[in-house]
């Protein structure tokens, strides 16, 4: 596989080694920097909030015990099943609460 272009995380990964690791494999970080450096790194905000909605789907999808426990054996029925749970959560969101 290609390196990404971009990669997004939170304030845990502001590592210099981390953002050389990125650099080094041409990849631009967009993670912001911690509170107590000296040196503070600008980060493009909005692709910052979308990593919480991707953050939040998967906090979605552990809920479901199959996937969270890693319960299948095999890849293509562990894919399967994120695959319903996925369906699932997103058609949950456009049930009728009426």
């Amino acid at each position: 596989m290609r390196p990404a272009r971009e990669a997004i995380a939170d304030h845990g990964y502001s590592a210099r080694s981390i953002i050389e690791l990125f650099a080094t494999l041409g990849t631009t970080a967009h993670i912001p920097s911690q509170s107590n450096v000296r040196v503070v790194r600008s980060v493009d905000l909005e692709r910052y909030r979308q990593r919480n909605l991707i953050e939040r789907f998967f906090n979605k999808l552990n809920h479901w015990r199959r996937i969270a426990t890693r319960y299948d054996k095999l890849a293509r029925n562990f894919l399967a099943a994120v695959a319903l749970a996925s369906i699932r959560i997103r058609v949950r969101h456009y049930e009728s609460t009426t």
